[in-house]
């Protein structure tokens, strides 16, 4: 059983002591001051057998601490839930209290399995310095007390009198990795080598031309090149003309970037990465940061792959390159092998967006914080309580946002500019439930029809502004195609994006004015179909499938026989168009297809396909060597989907001499048409080629 402690914040909201102890099991009572006056109360519940959901995190930190200092081991972490800004202030919160049950229901949930990790080791401390040299030379001094720091600079600037840390003068070629392996390459762009100097003066001294200043690099323009500087260098051996080009390559645990532009040219640059610009309020925060980033790490292993399903590659041919585009950290890779290919995912870099399984249309790549079948326990958890605690037909509105750093911002602001400007805010409407993911990337077609057909009414996407382009694009791609399947089958549309852009802030009042507009414009709806009674499944294609059966099934617009809702180009639904006159039944495209949707058959040229294990590929439509096939996305009726169809067929061409059947009498017309006439081809060789393998073999031996 589960303890949950409900405060009303001093009288702020308005909570009904009755209906929670009707819809919530394991609450007594509504306190008004859990965190002053009552917190005899929580400490009281400390020392008891249940595990506690609190619902406040104003004071979190406050319960932490005394949780800590507790007599009795906890049972398990106290969970906490926000109903403040989320439920209770706003125009509806004397309607809110089934969303607020409904959260205290989700929070009461266990975790996700935990996932695999994935490690990081930074702790020799190597940091690399990058960019002009007055800048770098004064981060370089406040990190180098307790760090091995080396700077790379590309400028005259004057060099700093004590040598505590290593300066190099270069251009830097390519900077690779992630935290504690990262590569840089650089280009000594001039003879005298930084790294060795003594800062003597002899060279300035010997030099005819006057061209080495106290920055201790030669101005190569004026340089004639007499290498008196190197004479005068002498033992100490910092001037080498000879080394002045060479490619030098070196590894540490962390950069920074201080150039106008950054040298990884990536949407997500890799985390021990940090590009200031020329920004100084950001060139001293950088401080920080890197002292943070020294040690030992570990992140979840967010990806799972099976290499099985991939339509990456077959056959030397690339199909699906979807999760490689649409990955901003760059951390996956294509790998060809004896003409199959495949994709890997370096977990280093991956940031878990969960993007390249949104765009998979195989499901080969699939996200696992958390898994789909974790994701369809609290969407049952939601939509039980939620329309248990109803007292009318409405359904739940599910708002996805990227959890602490993006959306949670954003409701939070929401619902304090609701308490504090009730006249402008009207805060997050009642029937709309936050739903916090690590990365709103992560949620697609697969998801959204999966909750549609398990009763939520309504399904938003905050786009808080700090996604990268690419994944906005994804998510109104699938919106899309989303809307075009409810819509041809006679729904309304229910996936909606709400975007805040890079140039809207949560402490901007007329930004808040929007996004409470955009909430508020979500009305109030009923679930689109009856509640299936499937269980998401592990399978993207398994959860998709199932969805789309259960919205044919009860579908106002039914399609007939012979129809087809037309799909968007990026779809993962849909057909193929054959050209009869051209295709010659060879069957490359039954051998590159991953999904078994295109078939043969062991007795008669024959090209099956079955609509359903199509996933929009387009291998076969690469490989085929006459251009016969086209991709058609669509959704047809579901006998159609699963039924076996013919797409072409042919008599089978037989050996001339032994009558055994070995081509097809289109493949033959094609080939004699088009070497027929050859010389090579002519007489007795021409033939042979009407000849089955044996045959051919036996003739050549006999002439």
């Amino acid at each position: 059983m589960t303890r949950t402690l409900i405060c009303n914040c001093n009288h702020t909201m308005p909570l009904e002591d009755a209906f929670f102890k009707k819809y919530l099991e394991g609450h007594e009572k509504i306190y008004d001051g859990l965190c002053r006056q009552e917190i005899g109360a929580f400490i009281k519940e400390l020392a008891g057998d249940e595990t506690i959901v609190v619902a406040c995190t104003q004071e979190r930190e406050l319960f932490h601490a005394i949780s800590t200092q507790a007599e009795k081991p906890l049972v398990a972490p106290i969970q906490f839930i926000n109903i403040r800004e989320t439920a209770g202030w706003g125009r509806d919160g004397q309607k809110a209290q089934p969303k607020i049950a409904t959260l205290l229901e989700l929070a009461k949930l266990p975790p996700p399995e935990p996932l695999p990790t994935v490690s990081y080791d930074s702790t020799r401390g190597r940091i690399c310095i990058i960019g002009p040299g007055k800048t770098a030379f004064a981060l370089a001094q406040e990190l180098a007390q307790d760090l091995a720091v080396t700077v790379i600079v590309n400028d005259r600037a004057i060099l700093p009198i004590q040598k505590n840390y290593l300066i190099i003068n270069a251009n830097v070629q390519e900077v690779s990795g992630f935290l504690g392996k990262f590569k840089v390459s650089w280009q000594s762009s001039n003879p005298i080598q930084l790294d060795l100097c003594t800062r003597c003066g002899a060279c300035i001294d010997a030099c005819p031309e006057g061209a080495i200043d106290e920055s201790f690099q030669i101005d190569m323009q004026s340089c004639q090149s007499h290498q008196e500087c190197e004479k005068a260098c002498g033992a100490i051996g910092a001037i080498q003309f000879q080394k002045k080009d060479a490619l030098v390559e070196d590894e540490f645990d962390v950069i920074v970037d201080l150039h106008a532009e950054p040298c990884m040219q990536i949407p997500e640059p890799p985390k021990g990465y940090f590009f200031t610009g020329e920004d100084p309020l950001q060139q001293v925060q950088v401080i920080s940061k890197v002292f943070n980033s020294i040690g030992e790490f570990e992140k979840p292993r967010f990806f799972a792959y099976q290499e099985k399903i991939c339509a990456h590659g077959r056959n030397g041919q690339v199909g699906c390159n979807a999760c490689i585009e649409i990955c901003s950290t760059q951390a996956i890779t294509s790998i060809f092998e004896a003409g199959k290919g495949r994709v890997n995912v370096n977990p280093h870099l991956c940031m878990g967006c969960g993007a390249c399984a949104t765009a998979c249309p195989s499901g080969a790549m699939t996200y696992a914080n958390p898994t789909l079948p974790y994701m369809g326990t609290k969407i049952k958890t939601i939509v039980d309580t939620f329309s248990q605690a109803m007292t009318s037909s409405t359904g739940a509105t599910v708002l996805f946002h990227s959890g602490v750093e993006g959306g949670e911002q954003w409701i939070n602001a929401l619902g304090r500019a609701a308490r504090i400007h009730p006249k402008k805010i009207k805060g997050l409407p009642a029937h709309v439930l936050p739903f916090s993911l690590h990365h709103i990337a992560s949620t697609g077609i697969d998801l959204w029809l999966g909750m549609l057909t398990h009763g939520v009414a309504e399904i938003a996407i905050l786009a808080s502004g700090e996604e990268s382009p690419q994944y906005i694009d994804l998510l109104k791609q699938q919106i899309k195609i989303t809307s075009e399947i409810l819509l041809g089958l006679g729904y309304q549309e229910r996936v909606h994006l709400i975007e805040m852009s890079t140039i809207k802030k949560p402490e901007h009042l007329e930004d808040l004015v929007y996004l409470d507009e955009s909430l508020f414009g979500l009305e109030a709806k009923e679930s689109l179909v009856p509640i299936a009674s499937f269980a998401f499944a592990k399978e993207k294609r398994a959860t998709l499938e199932m969805s789309l059966e259960h919205l044919l099934e009860h579908a106002p617009l039914a399609l007939g026989k012979d129809e087809a809702i037309p799909l968007s180009s990026a779809s993962c639904i849909g057909g193929l168009a054959i050209n009869q006159d051209t295709c010659t039944l060879c069957m490359s495209c039954v051998s590159a297809c991953p999904e078994g949707a295109l078939l043969d058959h062991l007795e008669i040229p024959q090209l099956g396909f079955i609509e359903k294990n199509c996933v929009q590929c387009g291998l076969c439509q690469i490989t085929c060597p006459e251009s016969a096939l086209t991709l058609q996305p669509r959704l047809k009726n579901i006998e159609q989907r699963k039924t076996r169809v013919t797409l072409n067929e042919t008599k089978p061409f037989h050996c001339i001499k032994c009558a055994k059947p070995f081509a097809t009498e289109k493949m033959m017309e094609t080939m004699l048409t088009k070497i027929g006439a050859h010389p090579a081809f002519s007489g007795e060789a021409q033939k042979r080629l009407k000849m089955c393998s044996d045959c051919r073999v036996i003739d050549m031996m006999q002439s």
